[in-house]
């Protein structure tokens, strides 16, 4: 696809809260490559439970690979933060989520801001490729990489961009952030709970193994996805997200409300 006829990045979108839990918010991060748009059926059942829900468009994301590979992985983040900033203004109690890469983005943003809890799917903390342990030197050797592809995906297809190519710069800047995600685990002080599909080949099984470790008691709860891949939030086990995502919520800030009443 050349960049003349690349479509038009998809947008962020934000939804205002509305009876018992309007003052409730839930800031949702996508994942690498990705948009909002992963996210929309989610950030949609937690709006019609009357939460607030934002969902920022990364730096690089949603238009196409050469784009991404000029970003940095702070870039990504500061921009998640700024949305959750601007969320945590307009609401009493405030979460973060994330799919895949957006999860260590929520992660690292708990451990730096006072989240009332933190809900992940399929959570990247590690790779499966060996190679991404030279990416920064293999990535001047190399520009592009054809992207993880799953075989026979069951998750709805998105529009996200041209990413037929991932840009290994853009790799190297995943790394360092998944790298400092998991050094910050030992400083996320709210309760996290995490969805995991039990067949992904994006993200492997020691991304929870570094959670379980980094978060100790933190870690609230670990749901079992059986039939999904690793876009689960477009997949077959999405209302059990749902539900349980937004059942988190209401418990957590039904329990920090309980504590500021007199």
């Amino acid at each position: 696809m050349s960049e003349s006829s690349t479509p038009s990045p998809p947008a962020a979108f934000s939804y205002p809260g509305h009876g018992t839990n309007a003052r409730t918010g839930v800031a949702i991060c996508h994942g690498f490559t990705g948009s909002p748009l992963s996210l929309l059926p989610w950030a949609e059942h937690l709006a019609s439970q009357g939460y607030a829900v934002t969902v920022p468009l990364l730096p690089g994301h949603g238009t196409d690979w050469r784009q991404l590979a000029g970003t940095r992985w702070g870039d990504w983040y500061r921009s998640f933060e700024a949305a959750y900033l601007e969320l945590e203004g307009r609401t009493d109690t405030t979460f973060v989520a994330g799919l895949s890469m957006g999860g260590a983005i929520a992660l690292l943003t708990a451990s730096r801001h006072n989240v009332a809890g933190v809900s992940v799917v399929n959570p990247g903390l590690s790779f499966y490729d060996r190679r991404v342990r030279v990416i920064g030197v293999l990535k001047y050797f190399q520009r592009t990489t054809l992207p993880i592809q799953e075989e026979q995906p069951t998750a709805a297809a998105t529009n996200d961009g041209d990413y037929s190519r991932t840009p290994l710069a853009a790799v190297h800047e995943l790394k360092r952030l998944f790298g400092a995600a998991a050094r910050c685990l030992p400083t996320v002080a709210a309760p996290v709970q995490v969805f995991k599909s039990r067949t992904d080949a994006v993200v492997p099984q020691t991304s929870l193994a570094l959670l379980r470790k980094g978060l100790g008691g933190n870690l609230a709860e670990v749901v079992d996805l059986h039939s999904s891949g690793h876009v689960a939030t477009l997949d077959v086990d999405a209302p059990e997200i749902h539900a349980k995502s937004s059942a988190f919520f209401h418990a957590l800030a039904r329990q920090k409300t309980s504590l500021e009443t007199p």
